[in-house]
């Protein structure tokens, strides 16, 4: 039993022995007949690029300039026609800007007939009317002026209004319709029977200016205009009434049958400059204008 455990000792160790020397062989490659070639050592890292530069940020343009606010005319700001003369305005002013009238083909300049031979008829109070003994309407031209006031233009010796170019279609009819009547006498009660009359008195004047821009569909009284559409002052136009009389200042210009405040002192339908007050009348207006 001891031999045998020490055979198997000696054994071991020679086997032990064997295998060293077999690795010693292997490192150093004596069997092949040179030494052998060294390991490489590992290369180095390379050196990281350099971030490339970022392009610089455009700069911002310059913010465009912002257009002056238009005018617009002799409107006031608080955006209501007047229906007073301005402080310091003369009432025989005479305008003297451009007049285009508006033809089938588009407005044009106007260019006023040459005057007549045959002078108007003249009838009672002064007034000058070109057809004071007939019904029938009086052919005019519709005229506009630049801005958003109405102005008095004299043609073939009547002084017509001139609707304002900024204002709605409605305003410029009853301005063109009004012209129509220029220059008739008062008569009371003219034109309640018929929007269609020879005179007229201060409501028939009004009424028949309404009817042609197709508010009015039969004539009205001063009390009744006292009632009639919206109270207060317009945007466009201003009925200013009472039981007595009644007149409608429409885009600056005044249409009344009374000469007050008027310099021409001309009785009877007439276009007439603002009042300087207008005490002792209710305001009424047109819906929406």
């Amino acid at each position: 039993m001891r031999l045998r455990h020490i055979g198997t000792i000696a054994a071991t160790v020679i086997l032990f022995g064997a295998a060293a020397a077999s690795a010693d062989a292997r490192g150093s490659d004596v069997s092949g007949g040179g030494a052998q070639a060294p390991l490489g050592t590992s290369g180095g890292t390379g050196v990281t690029g350099s971030s490339g530069t970022t392009d610089a940020t455009g700069s911002t343009g310059t913010s465009g300039t912002t257009g002056t606010t238009g005018t617009t005319g002799l409107l006031p700001t608080s955006n209501l026609a007047p229906i007073l003369l301005p402080k310091g305005a003369d009432p025989s002013a005479v305008y003297a800007g451009p007049v285009f009238e508006l033809t089938p083909t588009g407005l044009v300049p106007y260019a006023p007939p040459a005057p007549t031979t045959q002078a108007p008829a003249a009838v009672a109070g002064g007034t000058t009317a070109t057809a004071a003994s007939s019904d029938e309407l009086t052919p005019l031209p519709d005229l506009e002026v630049p801005g958003n006031t109405a102005e008095e233009v004299q043609v073939n010796g009547l002084g017509i209004a001139a609707a304002p170019e900024g204002a709605p279609a409605i305003v410029q009819q009853i301005i063109w319709s009004a012209n129509q009547i220029i220059g008739r006498p008062y008569i009371y009660g003219g034109g309640h029977k018929n929007f269609k009359a020879r005179g007229y008195d201060c409501s028939g004047l009004v009424s028949f200016a309404l009817h042609g821009g197709g508010l009015l569909t039969s004539p009205l009284d001063s009390s009744q205009f006292m009632h009639w559409g919206q109270a207060g002052q317009g945007q466009w136009m201003t009925l200013l009434t009472n039981p007595g009389h009644v007149y409608l200042d429409v885009a600056g210009l005044r249409l009344d049958t009374s000469p007050a405040n008027d310099p021409t002192d001309l009785e009877g339908s007439h276009w007439r400059p603002l009042r300087p007050v207008n005490a002792g009348y209710v305001k009424r207006h047109p819906i929406g204008l």
